[in-house]
Parts: structure tokens; C-alpha cells; sequence
């Protein structure tokens, strides 16, 4: 269990700064299942502890998620933002600064950049900012309103990171920040956590709450992971996943869905498959613990966003094994190579989704090829080394210039 903000956490001893290694502050807005999270959580666990320290600020709150931060010196505060404009919340995360003292503070995304400047205020020596991807309201960058926030916070910025080529692209023609202050950093996925399954029916036997009879030894099981949110346009693949058991009613009862998440689309989603009459052939258990072993007893991941930076998801299941169906959006073409680790398709198109399924449940040899194809993939151009290299780097410099 973490102690409170004020309190250092149990066996750390209390040092002074200039014994111990610089300390980053990650400005979040809420910490819980999602690409992002997972990313700074997977960054937090990899990043050798005699070289930087870590906090954690969500604006919002957090989640029994920030139980897979591995190292007990973490700090986590939750600002609990109130909804809508809340100048309270500045002035409270300008206090927490104050307290912590970092030498970086490091944002992602629009929601929480308005940090920077409130770092500079707070007297952050470093200020770093990424770009994880951009929600529903702007999908494509374009809105002028976001863009004039972008551009006026811009100054504060040190440097930017992008996890994507799309995004670096954008934040230099669109956001107008100079090339030499944007660093294009990959996710990292650990292969060692997601690893495909060794036999067939072999990742079945150890989930638990699982529908009796729901996995069975000839289901062909599509499964997605993410937060059910209008950006991942998780109906349009309820819709394809219905055209596909009405185009093979015949083998209908082998076909089964997964969608591990929660979000305000889940109930949704639920209600399709209900009036569809399909509800015994899906499963949407909410969030799960158990990604890896879930993702092992699937056959085929989908992604249906309509808007993506890169997909961590994406890379958990290319780094199981799985053949991958995506839309063509943001940084979804830069990982997944379309007839090689996957399908890639036109976003809210459910009939071509509905395709692309049908394709690889008629040809289980592609689907195994695939998903070799994109585990090799993941391991030689995903690596976590990669990722944590590439972001200490942009800290070892922006802390040295």
C-alpha cells in the first residue's frame, strides 16, 4: 500500500537531494488500464533506479492499476480534478511541485499540458512533453482552439516526444515545435510478459470467471483490450462480429468475442449483442488483471480506434503471437505490416472489419504465419531496452543542455 503524499514510503531512507538520482514528476490525467499508463508504467519499472526517480501527479485519480509499478519508492498523487474548468487545480498542482521539487516534470497529452507551464512557474528546471495519440474531439490535430493552446504553451517546452512518425510529423508542420526538440520514441512491449501460448487450450485453464463453456477446444476467439471509449469505436467492431456469425450461420457456434475494458461504450456494446440475440457468443468482462493469459486464449486481436498514436495493445498482442486486424489510422501502419503481421483496414467501415475476420477464420495457416511474423516483429524493432533507452536519452540530455 502507498503512503500518503506527505509521507515517504516504508524502508526508503530520506537523503539529500544531491545524493540521489534526479527526480522526473509524470503529469498524468488519471492513472488506470490504458496505452499511455501502461507505457509510463512499463517506463517507471525499466529505468534503472540509480539513474532517475519517479512521482507520479494524475489530475484526476488512480486506479488498483498503479499496482503494477514495481519499485516502492513511487509517490502517486491524485489532484481530483472536479469537472469542468477547475482553477483549483492549478494552484494545487503548482503546491505539489513545489513540494517535490523535480528536475524534470514530464506531460503526455492535451489534457495535461497546461502543466508545463505551471511547471515553469513551479520552477522545473526540465520540462519534457509527449504525445501519446489525440481522442475523439480531435482526432486529426486540426482544431484551432487546441492548436493556439499548443502553440502558446510551446515556449515552455523543453522537448518533445512523439510514439509515433505521424505525430512527429505533426508536432513539427501543425504544433510548430523545431525538429531538433521532438524525439520519435517506439512503445516497448515485454515479450517476456506477453509470449504466446505453448500448446493449443493451454491459456484457457488458467483464467478464472470465465463463462462455462465459453472456450472450448474448436472456438475461434477475436478478442480486443483497451478502454471502451468513443475514440476506440469499440461498437463498430459489435457490428462486425454480428455480420460475421449471420455470413456462417452454420459454424456460428465457434465464433466467440472477447473485449477486455471499461468504458462508457461497454453497456453499449452489451446492449447490441442482447437485441442481436448474440450476448452467449461474446464476453465483455470490464477490466481484467490478466491481459497476458487473456490474450493467449485468443486466436485473432482487432483494434477498431478511430484515432491512435501507437497502440500498445497492438504490440502486447503481435508480442503474443496474434495476427492483428487495425484501421489505417495515426501510427497503426507504422507497426502492423499490412498481408505480414496483420490486416489493415479503413476506420468505422464494419464491413470490411467483418472481411478481414472472415479471412483469417477461413485460413488458420495465416493466422499462425502472421502471428509468427509479427513476434518477430516485436522483438526486433519493439524491445523494451529500445524504448527505456531512447527515453533516458532525451532526459540525459534536456537535464545537460
Amino acid at each position: 500500500m502507498r503512503m500518503p503524499a506527505s509521507c515517504p514510503p516504508p524502508g526508503v531512507k530520506i537523503v539529500s537531494n544531491a545524493q540521489r538520482p534526479p527526480l522526473i514528476v509524470h503529469v498524468i490525467y488519471h492513472l488506470g488500464i490504458g496505452g499511455l499508463e501502461n507505457g509510463l508504467v512499463n517506463l517507471i519499472n525499466h529505468i534503472p533506479p540509480d539513474r532517475y526517480r519517479h512521482a507520479i501527479v494524475c489530475l484526476k485519480g488512480y486506479s488498483d492499476f498503479r499496482l503494477r509499478i514495481k519499485r516502492e519508492d513511487v509517490e502517486i498523487v491524485a489532484l481530483h480534478k472536479s469537472e469542468g474548468q477547475d482553477f483549483g487545480l492549478y494552484f494545487n498542482l503548482f503546491k505539489t511541485l513545489r513540494r517535490l521539487k523535480p528536475d524534470i516534470v514530464h506531460t503526455r497529452n492535451l489534457g495535461t499540458i497546461e502543466g508545463q507551464l505551471i511547471a515553469a512557474f513551479a520552477g522545473a528546471r526540465v520540462r519534457v512533453h509527449g504525445e501519446h495519440g489525440r481522442d475523439v474531439f480531435d482526432l486529426y490535430g486540426k482544431s484551432r482552439k487546441y492548436n493556439l493552446l499548443r502553440k502558446a504553451i510551446r515556449p515552455f517546452i523543453n522537448h518533445f516526444i512523439a510514439v509515433s512518425r505521424d505525430l512527429e510529423n505533426w508536432l513539427a508542420t501543425t504544433v510548430g515545435a523545431t525538429p531538433h526538440r521532438i524525439s520519435q520514441i517506439y512503445n516497448g512491449v515485454d515479450s517476456q510478459r506477453f509470449y504466446p501460448r505453448l500448446r493449443e487450450g493451454s491459456a484457457t485453464t488458467v483464467l478464472r470467471n470465465v463463462p462455462d463453456g465459453f472456450f472450448t477446444e474448436d472456438t475461434f476467439v477475436i478478442g480486443s483490450v483497451g478502454r471502451m471509449t468513443d475514440v476506440k469505436n469499440f461498437p463498430s467492431l459489435i457490428q462486425a462480429f454480428l455480420m460475421l456469425i449471420k455470413e456462417v450461420p452454420a459454424e456460428r457456434e465457434k465464433l466467440r468475442l472477447v473485449i477486455a475494458g471499461d468504458g462508457n461504450s461497454r453497456q453499449a456494446c452489451l446492449d447490441m449483442l442482447s437485441e442481436a440475440g448474440a450476448a452467449g457468443f461474446a464476453w465483455l468482462p470490464g477490466e481484467r488483471a490478466d491481459i497476458p493469459d487473456l490474450m493467449r486464449a485468443m486466436d485473432l486481436f482487432v483494434l477498431p480506434s478511430l484515432g491512435e498514436g501507437i497502440s500498445n495493445t497492438i504490440l502486447e498482442a503481435m508480442s503474443t503471437g496474434l495476427p492483428v486486424v487495425a484501421t489505417r489510422v495515426g501510427g497503426n501502419a507504422e507497426i502492423v505490416q499490412d498481408g505480414v503481421t496483420g490486416i489493415l483496414i479503413p476506420p468505422a467501415e464494419p464491413e470490411a472489419m467483418m472481411r478481414a475476420l472472415l479471412h483469417y477464420y477461413r485460413n488458420p495457416g495465416l493466422v499462425a504465419e502472421h502471428g509468427r511474423a509479427a513476434r518477430q516483429q516485436v522483438e526486433t524493432r519493439f524491445s523494451m531496452e529500445a524504448m527505456t533507452q531512447g527515453y533516458i536519452g532525451v532526459y540525459d540530455k534536456a537535464l545537460q543542455s
